[in-house]
């Protein structure tokens, strides 16, 4: 009998589904950002006569731009923490049938001989 702890690889496969998904609205996103949010100084009038005009361009792209780093941070989190869910699970399930072929796994039952080596 086992003292150990048992892993819901169900679970983990469930994590690592969502975390893809999470990680494909973060690319839509991140394009949105990028290339949707654009405003251009006519946007603030065909001659920009007004002081703030350029100061307004200035602050919208910096809020852009400090946009666009937020996402691509948390893009590379999910990313990150994604792939390193999916190599922990694989672990587990090699381990998982490693140890059933040790214990005569899908043999069709245990005869004994594997352990009488």
């Amino acid at each position: 009998m086992s003292n150990g702890m048992r892993v819901d690889l169900s679970a983990m496969d469930e994590v690592i589904r969502k975390l893809w998904t999470l990680l494909d609205d973060m690319d839509k996103a991140g394009q949105t950002s990028r290339y949707n949010t654009e405003i251009s100084m006519d946007a603030f009038g065909n001659t920009c006569m007004f002081r703030e005009a350029g100061d307004l361009q200035s602050a919208h792209k910096d809020a852009k731009s400090d946009l666009e780093g937020a996402i691509k941070s948390l893009h590379d989190l999910i990313d990150k923490f994604g792939k390193s869910t999916s190599k922990v699970k694989d672990k587990y399930t090699e381990q998982e049938y490693a140890n059933k072929n040790q214990m005569g796994g899908d043999t069709g039952g245990s005869n004994g001989g594997s352990f009488a080596r």
